[in-house]
């Protein structure tokens, strides 16, 4: 059985010439014929090479990897029961899904309230998240729940001022942060501003707080799409040129004469720009931890990825010793931007096997006295069921699950929406619910209700989307906390999931569903 396509994806416009007839192993066709245009990625590499690395098209498209890991969270499934409520009375008056509450505090003061479990861990410069930022932010904020604005934002803004390396002033960051705050409601949600070493040199983070207000920032060391630096794809000269001046990697060199004529007749038309690997000490972490908290940082996290087993032990042991307020692991195969498209697929710990070994690691920890931050769980979370999985085998450590690509495409729908509808052309398959905001979207006439007519005309219709797509998941999450009668996101335990598959149980150590409740069972039918 192969875990893998190679060689050909909807991710790099690639197929197969004998799409019936292909090697498991190579993804090439069993007969490979001269005369073929080279329609395969081996071809397509013959003639763009490098680009070829990337998902396309660029600038449009969120990417995660098609590879189907061992064990994933469908090996798992929720368990309900006929008795008892944990968090109400077990009276079936009182004990309703509705009365299932979902909202959570974390934080050193626990003073960050979100009103759902989950976050959107980091969306930084990429075309993807700029463009669609306004739906992102607002719909956030209505919701309650938090937001990380991504790294190089401020670097790839060119209309950010920057004097002697450190940043003074910005149009893009200062927009991003204002959207979220002008919408947040009752103290729920926050937005965060994450920084790799290229905004830490930048002074990014000290920026957001001084003059920003802001007081959640996170250090960021990886994601679960890739092992390097954050990229993206630059079609513009002068913007190449700017960035390779502000210190990035550009790929080729913007300054060098033959790739300005190169770039001129049309041989290439897009640049690359990298962020630098960071290097992790122990002292370095603990310096910068300690140069945020004297810039007035509130609440610090961490964000790390995909990364080696030790890697993963000293994320949670440098958030530990350090106090910092929370800790997102990301497992392998997610992706928002620009992540190379084999590295996506072939890279790093999957999210299973990761969060589990986070759990080990954290209650090791906690065994032993010592103090173990909230922890967000992240890799391909899109729906509620995953949410309660996710929430349910990081038990009682993890309090947020992490969501990127899921929320993004929630903003492009209802975005897309709001211009057929400006438009006059509805789609038949969403015209049969009307040609209205207030009759497409399920939700318009609680947010009408709540913010008046004025404002809630305002709000561009991704926001909507994304609010609405919320709406749902917190009520299925509802209904399948109550099914297990968990009517309190603490009361959630490890032995509310079971496993389906011995791989999945000696992975994770949640108990195979024929072993679950053996102890109860034998006291039941022994009386």
């Amino acid at each position: 059985m192969s875990f893998s396509r190679v060689n050909t994806s909807a991710a790099t416009l690639t197929k197969n010439r004998t799409e019936g007839s292909v090697t498991p192993i190579s993804g090439m066709c069993v007969t490979c014929v001269d005369g073929c245009i080279g329609m395969c990625e081996i071809g397509k590499s013959a003639y763009r090479g490098h680009e070829v690395i990337y998902p396309q098209p660029f600038g449009v498209i969120t990417t995660a990897a098609e590879k189907v890991y061992p064990v994933d969270y469908s090996h798992f499934n929720i368990m309900g029961t006929a008795v008892g409520a944990h968090g109400v009375k077990a009276d079936s008056d009182k004990a309703i899904f509705p009365a299932v509450k979902l909202e959570v505090a974390f934080g050193h003061d626990r003073g960050i309230r979100f009103r759902y479990p989950w976050v959107i861990p980091g969306i930084g410069s990429t075309d993807i998240a700029k463009n669609n930022w306004e739906g992102l932010a607002i719909g956030s904020a209505l919701a309650g729940t938090g937001l990380t604005i991504g790294e190089n934002v401020v670097g790839m803004d060119p209309e950010a001022e920057i004097k002697r390396g450190r940043v003074v002033d910005t149009v893009d960051l200062k927009r991003r942060v204002k959207l979220y705050k002008d919408y947040q409601r009752d103290g729920y949600g926050a937005i965060i501003v994450q920084a790799n070493i290229e905004d830490t040199r930048l002074g990014v983070q000290e920026y957001a707080i001084e003059k920003l207000g802001v007081e959640c920032v996170e250090l960021k060391w990886g994601q679960g799409a890739k092992d390097i630096g954050g990229e993206v794809k630059i079609k513009n000269l002068k913007k190449a040129q700017m960035l390779y001046d502000r210190g990035y990697i550009v790929m080729p060199d913007p300054t060098n004469p033959d790739v300005i004529k190169a770039f001129e007749r049309g041989t290439f038309k897009e640049f690359e720009r990298h962020s630098r690997i960071g290097m992790v000490t122990e002292e370095s972490f603990a310096k910068r931890v300690e140069e945020l908290r004297k810039a007035g940082a509130k609440y610090i996290f961490l964000k790390t990825g995909a990364y080696r087993p030790a890697d993963l032990a000293r994320a949670i042991l440098f958030a530990s010793k350090y106090k910092l307020d929370l800790l997102t692991v990301d497992g392998a195969g997610g992706g928002t931007g620009m992540s190379p498209w084999r590295m996506m697929n072939e890279w790093g710990v999957p999210p299973v096997e990761l969060h589990s070994l986070l759990y080990q690691y954290a209650k090791r920890l906690a065994d032993k006295g010592e103090n173990v931050p909230a922890l967000a769980l992240a890799g391909g979370f899109t729906f509620e069921d995953q949410i309660f999985k996710g929430l349910a085998l990081g038990a009682p450590f993890v309090k947020l699950i992490g969501m990127a690509r899921a929320p993004i495409a929630a903003a492009m729908v209802g975005k897309t929406i709001g211009m057929a509808i400006k438009n006059h052309q509805v789609p038949v398959y969403i015209e049969r619910f009307g040609n209205s905001k207030d009759e497409i979207f399920v939700t318009a006439g609680s947010l009408r209700k709540e913010l008046g007519d004025s404002e809630f005309e305002i709000i561009p219709t991704g926001a909507i989307g994304l609010y609405t797509y919320y709406e749902r998941l917190a009520q299925g999450l509802r209904q399948l906390m109550c099914g297990s009668r968990k009517f309190t996101l603490e009361h959630i335990s490890r032995d509310d999931i079971a496993t389906l598959t011995r791989e999945a149980e000696e992975i994770s150590g949640i108990k195979y569903i024929m072993n679950l409740d053996r102890e109860k069972v034998d006291q039941i039918l022994e009386g």
